[in-house]
């Protein structure tokens, strides 16, 4: 078992607000979570159809291009024109 060596921090009122570790700590509780939902996904697409290289290169330049085409509308929506001065 991981030991954790926090710190609690109270407020004016003695009411616990937040909690202070050690950030090579938090590192490896970070790296642990990550790994867990990592590991949970996979569990979950375990099934799934497997890609070829060919497929899962297309498939992500699709999202790439998708993400960038989103991207492009968000900037338009938020974004007044150009307009060039001369």
């Amino acid at each position: 078992m991981l030991k954790i060596h926090k710190k609690i921090l109270l407020d004016e009122k003695q009411k616990p607000v937040a909690v202070q570790i050690p950030i090579e700590e938090f590192d490896l509780l970070e790296e642990l979570i990550e790994n867990y939902g990592l590991s949970k996904l996979m569990d979950e697409v375990k099934e799934d159809k497997r890609l070829s290289v060919a497929e899962a290169k297309s498939y992500y330049q699709s999202l790439k291009h998708s993400a960038i085409s989103s991207a492009k509308g968000s900037a338009r929506r938020y974004l007044p024109p150009l307009h060039n001065s001369q």
